[in-house]
């Protein structure tokens, strides 16, 4: 497979979908669904009306759980349950429509500071019952690195990797904007051949902005040259607006092809 690129926009969770019938016009090939917002998956509509939407175009399909308020590593018992909870209710949804979907890890608490080992068990019992009961349904889970807040784990490649090994159904989403915000880019180019699914924004290596590619400092041409090397499959942009979509398309097309 080459490099397939799609586009995810978290900013608009809450707008009208109808920004999406432009990605297939611009030149996308698919559209990552963040299932939160108008896009929750625990809404019924909300499954019919993005299904519509990928059968009257032909955008393909791959999906973000939620994460809002979330925590898969809280030590707060319901918490941590109800995330799962979403977390499973997603996959089960979005089994209708894609074979993957990405989560994010979690984050220490001000007590889970204090007890990292812990909040590190519960992670990993998390993505244990999430990627068997994923795995049961067709569908592939893809942890996600994070960016530069200290509190939230897997920011950093031994990291992601320690807490996916050996876990059934769990693979690797490779954000390459997360990795410029901890300065680990090219750490994270050297374990890209085990990555499974590729998200690509830019910022200026101190926050998690989310702009254009081009519109940050992450050197495009480096990454894009390992990605032809290294890696096969969904590309997807990750913005703010169709505009940025848009330019970060011309960047992709420049530099990983």
């Amino acid at each position: 497979m080459s490099l397939v690129p799609y586009f995810s926009a978290s900013s608009k969770v809450w707008d009208d979908k109808s920004w999406v019938f432009s990605l297939e016009e611009i030149g996308y090939r698919g559209w990552e669904v963040v299932a939160d917002g108008a896009c929750s998956f625990e809404q019924d509509e909300n499954i019919r009306e993005v299904a519509e939407i990928a059968g009257s175009t032909g955008l393909s399909l791959s999906v973000h759980a939620p994460y809002s308020d979330l925590n898969l590593a809280s030590l707060n018992y319901p918490i941590w349950r109800e995330s799962i909870r979403q977390a499973l209710t997603c996959i089960d949804r979005a089994a209708e429509l894609t074979d993957r979907v990405t989560v994010h890890p979690g984050y220490l608490s001000p007590v889970g500071k204090l007890l990292p080992d812990r909040t590190w068990a519960l992670q990993k019992s998390a993505l244990t019952e999430i990627g068997a009961f994923a795995a049961d349904r067709g569908v592939q889970v893809f942890l996600e690195n994070m960016g530069g807040l200290k509190e939230v784990l897997c920011r950093f490649p031994d990291e992601i990797l320690g807490m996916i090994d050996g876990v059934r159904g769990v693979g690797f989403t490779l954000d390459v904007g997360h990795a410029h915000t901890v300065g680990k880019v090219r750490e994270f180019l050297r374990v890209l051949p085990s990555a499974n699914h590729l998200h690509i924004h830019d910022n200026h290596g101190t926050a998690d902005q989310h702009l254009a590619l081009g519109d940050g400092t992450i050197s495009w041409d480096e990454v894009g040259k390992a990605v032809a090397r290294d890696y096969r499959g969904i590309v997807v942009v990750e913005g703010r607006s169709l505009g940025e979509a848009e330019k970060s398309l011309s960047m992709f097309r420049r530099c990983f092809t």
